[in-house]
């Protein structure tokens, strides 16, 4: 058990909410400055706008005192949210984490760390004797679980307590309760709260199933009665395919939560998901922090969360908050929860749908209208106290949105992404909370949640609020893994929207609308010609600092043209007196009067025709696994509040040696890896026929499951894999012989 005590070095800042404007957080590393974070706000006064979101501060001072040190079982952007409110209250704090994640920034914050095993959850953050050794051997009182891992595990709670310690969160029984669906819906039934008509029954036979299926009627939904992220979720609407479905269904909990019991619910058409925030203490309080809706989702989670939930009569938040209180006390519940509703878009009627017995994910937009710091309130009431507000004193001013960016490929399906966080920037000209737990330079790894970041905003309206989003995501800039940053303006420029409430299947429904063609305008190709132009002069200019070096390219007397290969086009480049004429593939000349690269040589700054364009443009060389040429680099170009990827591909009068390159060769016979992975199952030996879309290799990734098929009928030549190995994206993995 490898321990680490450091703090933060001297000049550092965590980012904590101030009364300034503008506060971007840095943190001094390797003798420099890196943003990692930044919250940017006013708090309001009785002269302010109200369009800035509320200080999170102390409510009250607690009759008994804050614990002296806790654990923050946990990683990534949650540790460090934990890290920045104990700082706060004066308690010290514990980090644990695995090998992959030794210079993550929730070790850096934290007062001690200590590294509790290698990359896989199993042998690390769901490792509860390494985890209960290190509270032990630091002296923690309390343990936080954060969210995810082992936040809703009965038996982590209940160990926590046998060792003596504080487990930061609700009774076992609570957790036991509600994290069956099955048992958690008839203790809702029972306290009044409506739920969802459909079988949950204790009887699991295939006939009892079938039999609840013909009760409840199609569509209906398949759902496991334990974990969620939408795994082991089937809508079934075919009656025939129910049996099939089911076994599916199964299948796929039992994988992820050793349990295959499910329970059957009538599927609504237009479902919203609507949620509570709610909060008890040891001495029966309960209240709820107004409603939050989360129906923007992919596979089934969520990916864009506001509060309050739009579209809402008064009566009806009043129900939701009344129907949510007695959920809590149906349980005896104590701590931070959340009491999940569906809702039908048509009708209005709404069904309990299940409790998470943890802070969620979106908790920060409930904290930006309500001005409550959750975590403060979890601690203080984890350490005996009583709630320090009553219903009535708690206020919902404005309105809250939070974008989840995401390591994935939105255009293949969501498929999560990992990989070195190359470029970061926050933005910089909107007010904004920004929660992440990521260096640049950091690797977003395969072994958890693709979730690189949440950037929440604040308004004193929805549309407000909503401009707010859209201009965030505008000038955030991320360059690495891929991300779904491009998708989420999609979404938040969406006119459907925009004009209110939408449909959990939104993103679907409005697919064409959601993934519009990619054109690269004509002043983003110019500005990856002048790039590519001064990056070349300054690099000459470095190795022969003189006073003709800014000339290396311009002939007196004669017209120097250079020529560049970005992505289908050709671009051509000459110089003039004032500045430089730009045409693409042959067309007329665009007149550049001037353009200048920063120091850094990513900022560029152009006069196109009469329009003053700047751009901040990333070069990343190819990746090496057989994706491009050699030379080749892509070109990530951030302007106009858009994010565009071309390729640069050198032309010989760039780079003479591509004369004498080599061909990559036919790859149509090799089964690669289209993501990075650990690879979960070889399905095939060398030598074995194989038919067209048989499956061959079973990934894994981010606690998905991914089948590599064979693309025809064929015998297989090499297996370049075991069971068990990482492997990168392109990788090969099967190679089929050649016919």
């Amino acid at each position: 058990m490898k321990a680490i005590s450091r703090r933060l070095p001297s000049g550092a800042v965590i980012p904590l909410i101030t009364r300034s404007r503008i506060l971007p957080t840095y943190i001094r590393t390797h003798r420099q400055y890196r943003q990692i974070s930044s919250l940017q706000f006013t708090i309001p006064s009785s002269s302010s706008s109200s369009s800035h979101p509320p200080n999170l501060v102390t409510t009250t001072s607690p009759a008994k005192p804050h614990f002296k040190k806790i654990l923050i079982a946990n990683r990534g952007e949650i540790a460090c949210r934990i890290v920045r409110t104990a700082r706060k209250l004066g308690v010290k704090t514990v980090a644990v984490f695995s090998e992959a994640d030794k210079g993550c920034i929730h070790v850096q914050m934290a007062d001690e760390a200590n590294c509790i095993g290698p990359a896989p959850s199993s042998e690390s953050y769901l490792n509860i004797d390494k985890i209960l050794a290190v509270a032990t051997a630091t002296g923690a009182e309390a343990i936080h679980p954060g969210y995810g891992f082992l936040s809703e595990s009965s038996v982590f709670a209940e160990r926590i307590k046998d060792a003596g310690l504080v487990f930061i969160g609700p009774p076992t029984s609570a957790i036991k309760s509600m994290g069956s669906k099955r048992e958690s819906k008839e203790i809702m039934t029972a306290a009044g709260v409506p739920c969802v008509p459909g079988y949950h029954g204790a009887d699991q036979s295939p006939s009892a199933l079938l039999k609840g299926a013909e009760q409840t009627a199609y569509p209906l939904l398949i759902k496991p009665t334990h974990g969620g992220g939408g795994k082991g979720m089937r809508i079934v609407r075919d009656p025939k395919s129910f049996e099939d479905e089911l076994i599916s269904a199964k299948r796929e909990a039992i994988k992820s939560f050793s349990n295959d019991e499910v329970l059957l619910e009538r599927w609504l058409e237009k479902p919203r998901h609507v949620e509570v925030q709610v909060f008890a203490d040891t001495f029966g309080n309960t209240v709820a922090l107004a409603e939050r809706d989360c129906s923007v989702q992919r596979r089934h989670q969520k990916i864009i969360e506001e509060a309050p939930a739009p579209g809402l009569s008064p009566e009806l938040k009043k129900d939701f908050a009344e129907k949510a209180v007695a959920a809590v006390k149906a349980v005896n519940y104590v701590g931070a929860g959340t009491v999940e509703f569906i809702m039908d878009a048509e009708t209005g009627e709404y069904f309990f749908m299940e409790m998470n017995t943890r802070l969620q994910v979106e908790h920060p937009v409930t904290e930006m209208v309500t001005g409550i710091d959750l975590v403060e309130w979890q601690l203080s009431v984890a350490a005996g106290n009583s709630l320090p507000l009553t219903q009535d004193q708690i206020p919902c001013n404005g309105h809250a949105f939070e974008a989840r960016i995401y390591a994935e490929r939105p255009e293949s399906n969501f498929l999560p992404d990992a990989g070195r966080l190359l470029h970061t920037k926050a933005p910089v000209n909107v007010p904004h909370r920004l929660e992440t737990g990521f260096w640049e330079g950091d690797e977003i790894s395969s072994y958890y949640d693709p979730m690189i970041s949440k950037l929440i905003v604040h308004g004193p309206d929805r549309s407000s609020a909503l401009s707010l989003l859209r201009s965030a995501l505008g000038e955030y800039q991320v360059v690495g893994p891929s991300t779904n940053i491009e998708f989420l303006k999609s979404v938040a420029g969406h006119e459907v929207f925009a004009s209110g409430p939408v449909e959990t299947s939104f993103v679907p429904t409005y697919q064409t609308d959601l993934f519009p063609p990619r054109h690269i305008p004509t002043e983003v190709l110019a500005q990856a010609a002048l790039y590519l132009t001064l990056r070349s002069e300054n690099a000459h200019q470095v190795l022969s600092d003189g006073p003709w070096s800014r000339l290396v390219n311009r002939r007196f007397g004669d017209e120097v043209i250079k020529e560049y290969k970005i992505d289908d086009h050709l671009i051509k480049l000459k110089y003039v007196d004032q500045g430089y004429m730009i045409s693409i593939d042959s067309e007329y000349w665009i007149n550049i009067p001037s353009s200048q690269l920063n120091q850094e040589g990513i900022e560029l700054i152009s006069e196109i025709e009469n329009d003053h364009v700047r751009s901040t443009i990333i070069p990343v060389a190819s990746s090496g696994h057989g994706h491009g040429r050699s030379g080749e680099e892509k070109l990530h170009i951030f302007a106009s509040s858009s994010h565009y990827i071309v390729t640069h591909q050198p032309t010989l009068l760039e780079d003479p040696s591509l004369s004498t390159s080599t061909s990559n060769g036919n790859n149509q016979d090799k089964l690669v890896s289209p993501m990075p992975a650990t690879v979960v199952e070889v399905k095939v030996k060398s030598g074995d026929e194989v038919r067209e879309n048989q499956v061959l290799v079973v990934l894994g990734s981010m606690k998905m499951e991914i089948s590599i098929r064979a693309s025809k009928d064929g015998v297989v030549g090499e297996v370049n894999v075991e069971k068990g190995k990482v492997v990168q994206e392109g990788e090969v993995l099967v190679e089929l012989a050649k016919q």
